[in-house]
């Protein structure tokens, strides 16, 4: 009798905690017009491989898709480099929890909009940014530039630094503007 009005006291207060809490399917990556987030879970190297850190590589295409199905929607933003979160508890271990979160914020116009998003990191090395922009110089519309973040780190020793850019496709009106 006394267990009933308590469980439902603790669904109430603790029902509703967000994302972060939540049960997140490992792997699953989830997107709405606010962000996308998820977490890998498993080993961080399988044969010399950071396997760990490729659910970067999954997260900034996932991320990618998002931001071109949300401004083909009319739905104009960019992701908000400074509300990124980023943890690897484990990292170290063999064993990862990866969560990463990638939010997004309104912009007023389509060409203040960002379509496309890419990371360069490193699990425990610093991030090869120098060649990354060359890599990604050629996807750029004409006169452009890639929008970078300050690098992001982990307690643990992940960096990276986060990276959008019009995409030269999507927003080809965007020209000369």
């Amino acid at each position: 009798m006394f267990l009933q009005p308590l469980f439902i006291s603790l669904f109430f207060l603790f029902g509703n905690l967000g994302p972060k809490q939540e049960a997140l399917k490992p792997g699953a990556i989830y997107c709405d017009d606010g962000q996308c987030y998820g977490q890998y879970e498993g080993p961080e190297f399988i044969g010399g491989s950071d396997v760990a850190h490729q659910f970067s590589n999954t997260m900034a295409a996932a991320v990618g898709d998002q931001l071109k199905l949300l401004y083909r929607n009319g739905n104009y933003v960019k992701v908000d480099f400074s509300k990124i979160e980023m943890s690897t508890k484990g990292m170290g271990s063999g064993t990862v929890v990866y969560f990463l979160k990638i939010p997004f914020k309104a912009v007023p116009t389509a060409c203040e909009a960002y379509t496309a998003f890419d990371h360069v990191g490193g699990w425990n090395h610093i991030p090869a940014l120098a060649a990354r922009r060359r890599q990604l110089a050629k996807a750029l519309l004409p006169g452009d530039a890639l929008s970078i973040s300050g690098l992001k780190t982990t307690p643990e020793g992940l960096q990276e630094h986060w990276i959008q850019w019009r995409h030269k496709q999507v927003q080809a009106d965007c020209v000369s503007q």
